[in-house]
């Protein structure tokens, strides 16, 4: 089975889904009731702002005034997000959180995909997730995003500043884009498993799981 999740990096259900379905992976690959069918994780890109300025960022605060009507409504908004997601054992700075535009980061991401496997990008998305919503660091940066992927693989720094500097993954990234609108996915996270199922968005650990038991018991006994 193989599940894609498009998602970006600044999007905060994205992180709080991440964290419910890496439990429900937890539970049905482990114990007496694990599964015995290889779950393959892949991260696909998705943009919630894809036209925002390359090089620059911006307070999340002021992003989401912007888009929701005025700053009273984004801290509502905002401090919503920040206690669901302490539920779930997240520590949402997003008080200091950076806006940026996301490309380069799904770049790395579809590289470290591809270079590496699935569970070293898992790591990566997290990395990235966990450095805009609780440290504060521009996600656009290229320094920021080499250093990071330099310490979540193991891949000398300067090799992931050539990968920046040439145009690997640009024309995949595009490609995932495009897959996105042809999925009819408008709104993220986004959870298709083996081309046909969707989970739209950060659903409880328990649904993920029961969906996925469901989509393997089918895909076993196609015909039950």
């Amino acid at each position: 089975m193989v599940i894609e999740i498009w998602s970006d990096v600044v999007c905060p259900w994205c992180y709080i889904g991440k964290k419910r379905f890496d439990a429900a992976i937890e539970a049905l690959t482990t114990g007496p009731d694990a599964v015995d069918a290889p779950i393959e994780v892949v991260y696909r890109a998705y943009q919630l702002d894809p036209t925002a300025p390359l090089g620059t960022s911006a307070p999340v605060r002021d992003t989401y005034a912007k888009k929701f009507g005025g700053y009273e409504r984004a801290d509502r908004i905002i401090e919503n997000l920040t206690a669901t997601a302490r539920e779930d054992g997240l520590d949402f700075r997003m008080d200091i959180a950076q806006r940026a535009n996301t490309q380069l980061a799904h770049r790395l991401l579809w590289w470290i995909g591809h270079e590496r496997d699935g569970e070293t990008q898992a790591r990566l998305k997290e990395a990235f997730l966990d450095a805009y919503f609780t440290k504060g660091q521009n996600v656009a940066d290229p320094q920021v995003l080499a250093t990071i992927t330099a310490d979540v693989t193991g891949l000398p720094l300067d090799d992931v500043h050539a990968m920046i500097d040439s145009d690997l993954g640009r024309g995949e990234v595009a490609e995932e884009l495009a897959q996105a609108v042809s999925h009819g996915i408008t709104g993220v996270p986004t959870y298709v498993i083996d081309g046909a199922w969707a989970i739209p968005g950060a659903q409880d650990a328990s649904t993920f799981e029961r969906v996925i038991r469901r989509a393997l018991s089918r895909a076993a006994n196609p015909d039950a």
